[in-house]
Parts: C-alpha cells; sequence; structure tokens
C-alpha cells in the first residue's frame, strides 16, 4: 500500500524543524501543541476513573516504578490425579489455566472465567471448586482431581459418567466435565436425597443446551453406587 501522505504538509501537532532547534514558531502549524484524539481519551478515563475511586488527578499519575512487581516466578508442587508435579508457573496464574496450558488436561472448560457457569469445575482435596478463581499457588500441597481422573485410564467410566451416557444428559457438550464433577460433590455431599435438594446444589453449573432435566436423571441414577465413597 503506498503512503498518501504528502510528505510536504505538516504533520498535525508536530513542531517544525526551525522551531525545534529554537528559530522563530511564528510560521509553525496552528494545530502544534494540540493533544491527540487518544490522548484526550486516556486523559478522559484517568479524570472519569478517579472522579469514581475519590482519587485526585495528582493521585493518578504514577510512574512505572509505582507499578507494583510482576511475581512472575514460583514454584508449585501438587498432586493432580495421582501423580505429583513440579511446575514453575507465573504466581497470578489460575488453577484452570495452569492445567489446561501447562498439564494438557483440558477437560476443565473456560467458560465465564468469573466463577459463574461451574464449567472449570474440579476437585481440590476432594471439594469442587471453579478453577477459574482458584490461584494456581494456592493448590501448593495439595490433591486436585480433575474429569481426566475420575475414572481409570484403563477400567470403567466412574458411574456418574456412564449415567450422563445412559440419560442422554449432554449435548453440546462443553459444560458436561463440569457437569459430572460438581454432581459427584453433591452426592458425596449428602444433597442428592431429593429432586430439589439437587436443582439447589447444582445450580451453579449452567447448561446453555438446557440439559437439565436429564442431569438430575443422571444424578439420581448414579447417586446410590456413589454415596459413601
Amino acid at each position: 500500500m503506498h503512503d498518501k501522505t504528502d510528505p510536504s504538509s505538516p504533520v498535525p501537532g508536530a513542531q517544525s524543524k526551525q522551531e525545534t532547534a529554537g528559530e522563530s514558531s511564528s510560521d509553525a502549524d496552528p494545530a502544534a501543541g494540540l493533544i491527540t484524539r487518544r490522548q484526550f481519551t486516556a486523559g478522559s478515563i484517568a479524570v472519569a476513573t478517579a472522579a469514581a475511586s475519590g482519587l485526585s488527578l495528582h493521585e493518578t499519575a504514577c510512574s512505572g516504578a509505582d507499578l507494583p512487581a510482576s511475581n512472575a516466578d514460583s514454584t508449585v508442587r501438587f498432586t493432580v490425579n495421582g501423580a505429583r508435579a513440579e511446575l514453575d508457573i507465573d504466581g497470578r496464574s489460575s488453577l484452570l489455566d495452569v492445567l489446561r496450558e501447562q498439564l494438557q488436561l483440558t477437560g476443565a472448560k473456560k467458560g465465564c472465567d468469573h466463577g459463574q457457569c461451574g464449567a472449570c469445575t474440579v476437585h481440590l482435596d476432594g471439594r469442587r471448586v471453579a478453577s477459574c478463581l482458584t490461584l494456581a499457588v494456592q493448590a501448593e500441597g495439595r490433591e486436585i482431581t480433575t474429569i481426566e481422573g475420575l475414572s481409570p485410564a484403563d477400567g470403567p467410566l466412574h458411574p456418574l459418567q456412564q449415567a450422563f451416557i445412559d440419560q442422554d444428559a449432554l449435548q453440546c457438550g462443553y459444560c458436561t466435565p463440569g457437569q459430572i464433577m460438581a454432581a459427584v460433590a453433591c452426592v458425596r455431599e449428602g444433597n442428592a436425597g431429593s429432586a430439589e435438594q439437587i436443582r439447589e446444589y447444582m445450580s451453579g453449573n449452567l447448561c446453555r443446551c438446557g440439559a437439565y432435566p436429564a442431569i438430575l436423571a443422571a444424578i439420581q441414577q448414579a447417586a446410590p453406587e456413589i454415596e459413601g465413597t
């Protein structure tokens, strides 16, 4: 693509070479010294943020030296699906990102990334957690179970995995790993005594396909087999 800008025409906001050298600026571009649209937008955002947070304009101005240092070098050790793991990570990484990107355990899905959909549910020391809201460093020395470790690779499916198949409790399948991990916890927590109780304790897991009746049926089918395990 050819640059159609006339090299002889002044660039808005730029000073002439004569001005830079300290000569007269009487013939300088009238637009010289004006702020750009980007500068104006950035300044407006800073003012709005300061007003909303109660800060003065002076307090919003900070240099790079004022910014917190990045905690980018951490080592975490945990057990995942029965195997010990030791990883060098960015200390700000979520457990979900470490599982998916460093350990290639992609069963836990990144849905909303705000802890609202349940697609990222895993077990941490036997309790269900939203791994997108859990820092990986919080798993130090603890035991993690993902959908990949719910049943042995060379063995039968977990009762809830089989029940989801039997009851056709999935459509697109994106939320299914999180649904199953949450359902296992729901039963083990003793919260599968009735349909109403199951709905309440599974309410943190959303299914955009609307397979809720089949999910309920799958949990009711598998509950007798896994209660107390």
